[in-house]
């Protein structure tokens, strides 16, 4: 029921990726009546089910109202379903900050790991894939919350993309020792220790698209505002061309002679393809679509949400946190003291 659009959108996705995928079931969490006008007559009630749920968490709710009023809301009730082991994932394009919040309290984190971390694919140069965390779920992450964040990462790209010793970045304002706080510098001592992790180093922002990176670990607030950006940068020369080859006739006429280059560059930065970022660190699978997801977008994201489900992200993320955080140096202090 989330996100800038709902079951218009919702439905006709679900409906997309069932037909690719024979195996699969889906429940649709929300006001009955309203979903069941999305649906086609006819349609495979076995495989698409309505569970119906009363309330609807807003986008502009905050996260303690939403954990603390809306108990039948579709986003509580799609988090009890995973909980409850009804659900392998759930999918919303809800509020982030009462989706993230909930999911904690319901679903928990997973032993080992102290908070969870929002992870999401960006496209690079070379057409490999990258992926970057915490992109806003912690705001004020600890050195030791950003080497969670690199096993983690490390697991999923290792698992998901099928890449074998993930080489893993600290995003910093320069690539020498002596450069970042202290935060990012105590970090990176950590991640120097662990010689199970394919940790390079630093990288800095103009550096996160070349392809060399496949796993970038920040802190939640600069990973959002470098999200951000790259999204307003994207949107920004969209518009700079759409102007430029509208200007007279031979530029348009040059917009028509390029016009396979540039839906070619379109589809490789387009946000669809790489929609649906996950709460990694939990101990069920929960996938956050793009509020403004549109139909082919929000498919991804249960696309999403079906490899993690067929990889067993939490369990390989589980095995591999009790392997490598507990030798740890910063834990092993920790115990001395």
């Amino acid at each position: 029921m989330g996100g800038d659009h709902g079951p218009p959108v919702v439905v006709p996705a679900a409906l997309q990726v069932i037909g690719k995928h024979k195996s699969l079931c889906l429940i649709l969490v929300g006001d009955r009546e309203v979903i069941q006008k999305q649906l086609p007559s006819g349609y495979d009630q076995s495989r698409l089910i309505i569970q119906h749920a009363s309330q609807k968490v807003e986008m502009d709710e905050s996260p303690s109202q939403a954990l603390r009023v809306k108990k039948d809301s579709s986003m509580r009730v799609a988090l009890n379903l995973v909980k409850e082991g009804k659900a392998q994932a759930c999918v919303s394009a809800g509020n982030t900050g009462a989706l993230m919040a909930t999911a904690r309290f319901v679903i928990k984190t997973i032993p080992g790991i102290d908070r969870p971390a929002i992870i999401s694919t960006f496209p690079t140069i070379t057409g490999r894939k990258m992926r970057m965390l915490d992109l806003g779920a912690n705001v004020d992450s600890t050195a030791e919350n950003l080497f969670q964040f690199a096993v983690m990462g490390s697991v999923l790209a290792s698992a998901v993309d099928n890449i074998k010793d993930p080489t893993v970045y600290l995003l910093n304002i320069g690539e020498e020792d002596i450069k970042g706080n202290e935060q990012v510098k105590q970090t990176s001592q950590l991640l120097s220790t662990s010689n199970k992790l394919n940790y390079m180093g630093y990288i800095e922002g103009d550096e996160i698209y070349n392809g060399k990176a496949d796993i970038v670990v920040c802190d939640g607030f600069v990973g959002n505002v470098a999200l951000k950006t790259s999204e307003g940068v994207v949107i920004f020369i969209g518009k700079l061309l759409k102007e430029g080859f509208k200007r007279n006739i031979l530029t348009k006429i040059a917009g028509l002679i390029a016009w396979p280059v540039l839906k070619s560059l379109v589809k490789r930065v387009d946000p669809a393809r790489n929609n649906g970022a996950s709460f990694i660190g939990l101990q069920g699978i929960v996938i956050k679509s793009h509020g403004g997801a549109k139909i082919p977008a929000f498919a991804h994201a249960i696309e999403e949400a079906i490899i993690e489900v067929d990889k067993n992200i939490p369990q390989q993320i589980s095995a591999e946190v009790e392997r490598l955080l507990t030798a740890s140096p910063n834990k092993n202090e920790d115990n001395s003291n």
